[in-house]
């Protein structure tokens, strides 16, 4: 929890609006027991485990498997826009030629990236420490599967503050400047992961700008009546269905 920077997004943007209303970091366990709270954000390792607790999932929410933003009222609703923050930040980075991926985890995170990455008519292929089924191990990530995945990205924590000089085990010298390394991590702004990327001459992006994108979809979320929700939910879909 203490990884997050969310608070102090949402508590500059409440001074800057005029908004009375603060944003505090709780622990997972006492979020439910915090009856005035008109929504939350969940954040790793929890955006799976929160699912049993809620009332209902956003139909996207559903079909991603994670849940990274809750409304509570008139019931605790889970929803999803991680897909939609990190959609935005890499789209930019995109060549014609980035038709594969490698996300690095299995996580809520790595959920959200795949069905982001679908959206954009992008295959992905899930990278797992074990051998599990829909997986492959880092130990399978040869030379032919570099070359076929332009796409790498890590939705592991790997990397995250304090152990900033950790980094996933893939076979840096076998990227180039075909390659496009993303990094959900946010902090630090430049991890290891993406050093020895740039050093190799690859599209490069942290997770900051995705942050703050679901960080708006969110707000957008809580503020709007349900229908327009639903609404919103859907603008989403089709404006990536058209990409």
């Amino acid at each position: 929890m203490g990884h997050s920077w969310s608070a102090t997004y949402f508590n500059e943007k409440f001074a800057r609006e005029g908004i009375e209303a603060d944003y505090v970091l709780y622990p997972i366990e006492h979020v439910m027991l915090q009856p005035q709270l008109d929504g939350y954000s969940v954040t790793i390792p929890y955006k799976e485990q929160i699912i049993p607790l809620l009332h209902a999932l956003d139909p996207v929410a559903r079909e991603i498997g994670a849940v990274n933003v809750v409304k509570t009222y008139p019931q605790p609703t889970g929803y999803n826009t991680d897909w939609i923050g990190f959609v935005a930040s890499i789209r930019p980075l995109l060549q014609p030629s980035d038709r594969q991926a490698l996300i690095l985890g299995t996580g809520g995170a790595a959920k959200a990236v795949r069905y982001g990455l679908h959206t954009l008519g992008i295959q992905s292929q899930f990278v797992s420490r074990t051998s599990r089924p829909g997986c492959i191990t880092y130990d399978d990530i040869d030379n032919e599967v570099m070359s076929s995945h332009t796409i790498i990205v890590n939705a592991t924590p790997v990397g995250m503050f304090p152990h900033v000089n950790q980094c996933p085990d893939i076979p840096y010298e076998l990227l180039s400047n075909q390659h496009v390394l993303f990094d959900c991590i946010y902090n630090p702004l430049q991890t290891l992961f993406l050093t020895r990327g740039a050093e190799h001459h690859c599209r490069t992006m942290n997770g900051l700008k995705m942050l703050h994108i679901q960080a708006e979809t969110a707000w957008e979320i809580w503020t709007m009546h349900d229908a327009e929700c639903k609404m919103q939910n859907e603008k989403c879909r089709m404006k990536n269905d058209l990409i």
